[in-house]
């Protein structure tokens, strides 16, 4: 009796956290800001059509708000049911690419799903990533108390979604499954495994996958010493850190930069942190940072409130997969680590990312509203 007085008083007692979805709505605003600044100098020769990114970026946005209010209102229990069939689906998109007719070749990686009879292309790699999280919180939740077979299993998760990834070749995005999919293990169990993991891989596999890809060395030999090669190799890293520089602390002004009129490659994508830099200077990053920043501690909220088990390892591994490629974009952007071509998260171009990442956010909703409602 008393559990059923206090989940009706918390019921009563329930308000959405407006911050979990308009800071989200910020930074895309921002995303649709720099995007439109960026490509505006080439809007004609590109499109025919002015601010023809930005716009579509809004229309991105439009359908992913809508994305999110599906996902909140769906009940938590549909996701741990269905967790299993939908990481299939999404792994078996992630083979979708590898097909002539079907996957597009971009820069010599074949990472995107064409929509027929449209210009719409999917990055299923963004799709697998969240679907891991969704499923690892499952079978974490399940197997925290036997710490070597749920080690295994997330490593054989894993090593089975890297398969199609190795392929595309997309090195960033299976970084990324495996840094969500061990830090959620050290939240539900602990750090013993994953540290012995990381260890093995960064000494052996690895290095191994960079030095047998070509492209993957010369990321690192620019990560190392761009100014070797300025017009090459080092090319993007160095127009980066002068975008930065030609910015300051205040910036030069929205709409000013210059490192846009084609200095920077992938402006727009995943070099838009530097874009911010220049055109709103420090304060701009900073401001972002600050975002992003304050949104962790609004789930850290969600978190602590939500029942231990599957719920904490989901809302663990969702704040996972928004944070992780935060830190991976902008540390290879100011030079920190070696480019890795990970979007920043609602401010890049893309509409697969957009639509992802706002998807988190209905499950974020959810979980709060649940932790309100008692489950129901």
């Amino acid at each position: 009796m008393k559990g059923s007085e206090e989940i009706r008083e918390r019921r009563k007692n329930y308000r959405i956290n407006p911050f979990i979805w308009v800071i989200p709505l910020i930074l895309s605003g921002v995303g649709i800001l720099m995007i439109t600044s960026t490509t505006s100098p080439n809007s004609f020769t590109l499109t025919g059509t002015p601010f023809q990114m930005g716009i579509k970026q809004g229309q991105w946005l439009l359908i992913a708000i809508s994305f999110m209010f599906v996902v909140f209102m769906i009940p938590l229990r549909f996701w741990y049911r269905m967790s299993t069939p939908i990481l299939i689906l999404t792994w078996l998109m992630c083979w979708m690419p590898l097909i002539p007719g079907v996957g597009m070749n971009v820069g010599g990686a074949s990472r995107w799903i064409h929509v027929p009879g449209s210009s719409v292309s999917i990055q299923p790699g963004e799709l697998l990533c969240l679907a891991m999280a969704l499923h690892l919180a499952k079978v974490l939740s399940r197997w925290d108390r036997d710490p070597g077979r749920a080690f295994l299993s997330t490593v054989t998760l894993v090593v089975i979604a890297a398969v199609p990834l190795f392929l595309q070749p997309d090195l960033g995005t299976t970084i990324l499954i495996f840094l969500v999919s061990m830090g959620m293990y050290v939240e539900r169990i602990g750090w013993k495994w994953p540290v012995i993991a990381g260890g093995m891989l960064s000494a052996t596999v690895f290095p191994l996958l960079i030095f047998l890809e070509p492209y993957r060395m010369r990321r690192v030999t620019a990560f190392i010493d761009p100014w070797s090669d300025p017009l090459d190799k080092g090319f993007q890293a160095i127009q980066g850190l002068i975008a930065f520089a030609n910015g300051g602390f205040w910036g030069a002004g929205l709409g000013h930069g210059f490192q846009k009129l084609n200095y920077l490659p992938a402006a727009y994508t995943d070099f838009i942190y530097a874009a911010i830099g220049e055109e709103l200077g420090v304060m701009g990053t900073l401001g972002v940072i600050g975002l992003f920043a304050f949104w962790v501690t609004q789930a850290r909220m969600i978190y602590y409130r939500v029942p231990d088990g599957f719920k904490t390892s989901l809302t663990w591994g969702v704040t996972l997969t928004v944070v992780l490629p935060l830190v991976i974009n902008v540390a290879g952007v100011t030079k920190m680590i070696p480019l890795t071509g990970m979007p920043l998260p609602f401010i890049s171009y893309g509409g697969t990312s957009l639509l992802t990442m706002w998807s988190r956010v209905g499950v974020m909703l959810r979980l709060e509203k649940e932790s309100y409602s008692g489950g129901e």
